[in-house]
């Protein structure tokens, strides 16, 4: 009879263990699936800001990615010494992306930010909104600026399971170049989004109402939209004022292969400071 005792004791413990090295092990997977995405308009570095400029500011800009530590970070209007500062700040992040003047390293970039410790890079390069989208520093369609957007091939570590992450900026004046660069956008994005799963981030200058928005959610879908219902003071351009009020005009969106868990608005202050003229938005999204 203790026999029998001692061994149902030695079996019961070796089922709760299975049962936690399953249970962590589960854990492990929806960790590794598990993906922080930011999207974050940095304001152009030698813009002439006062007390705003990027010296008195690149602080606030540090301290947000430390606190929200995200896995990705596509940012906007990022000048590569900028870029430098946050890479110097945080060596776990590697960058993808080029200069949108020459190619390199001239002008604003569209950059991504990935960590390098859960991702490897299979492939990646930039791209012009322009009739000639492999030209750099190309620009058609009535825009005063050259636009870009880079992308990459993201492939998990330990895993083999991989995604597409696209980061732009759209134009800020012209209508006609937002439509035309959206529809560029999905053209070059063409087939992948059938097999892949896909991630876009950017400024896209225009609201939820807007054309080019209203033509990209026929194919992607809005990560904040998906878990936040619509509210008054959704703006996400601040102007360093900390205003609220006007439109969402900053989007992380994804294909079907995707889940989102969590998308928010970050509008984190210091005293009354704030680290861009944007305010970064972030989505946790899960690998279905």
């Amino acid at each position: 009879m203790k026999n029998n005792v001692s061994n149902f004791i030695i079996n019961a413990k070796a089922v709760k263990i299975l049962i936690l090295l399953i249970v962590f092990s589960f854990s492990d997977i929806l960790a590794q699936d598990s993906i922080s995405v930011m999207s974050f308009n940095i304001r152009y570095g030698l813009a002439n800001d006062g007390e705003n400029s990027w010296q008195f500011r690149n602080k606030f800009v540090f301290d947000v990615i430390k606190t929200n530590n995200p896995d990705l970070i596509g940012l906007q209007e990022a000048l590569f010494f900028q870029v430098e500062e946050i890479l110097n700040q945080f060596p776990g992040y590697k960058m993808i992306g080029v200069g949108r003047d020459d190619g390199k390293l001239a002008g604003e970039l569209s950059c991504i930010l990935y960590k390098s410790d859960k991702f490897s890079v299979d492939t990646s390069s930039t791209f012009w909104f322009s009739d000639t989208p492999e030209i750099p520093g190309s620009r058609h369609w009535g825009n005063n600026y050259n636009r870009i957007c880079t992308w990459g091939k993201f492939q998990l570590k330990n895993s083999d399971k991989s995604f597409y992450y696209y980061n732009l900026h759209l134009d800020h004046e012209s209508e006609i170049a937002r439509e035309k660069s959206v529809d560029l956008l999905i053209q070059k994005i063409g087939d992948l989004k059938k097999a892949n799963p896909i991630i876009i981030s950017g400024d896209f200058n225009c609201g939820e109402s807007s054309v080019p928005i209203q033509i990209i959610l026929k194919e992607f879908r809005d990560t904040f939209r998906l878990v936040n219902s619509k509210q008054e003071n959704e703006g996400t351009f601040n102007g360093f004022t900390g205003d609220i009020s006007g439109e969402r005009i900053d989007y992380i969106l994804i294909n079907n292969l995707f889940e989102t868990k969590k998308a928010e608005i970050i509008r984190t202050n210091y005293e009354g400071k704030f680290p861009s003229d944007h305010f970064p938005i972030s989505s946790q999204i899960i690998l279905k």
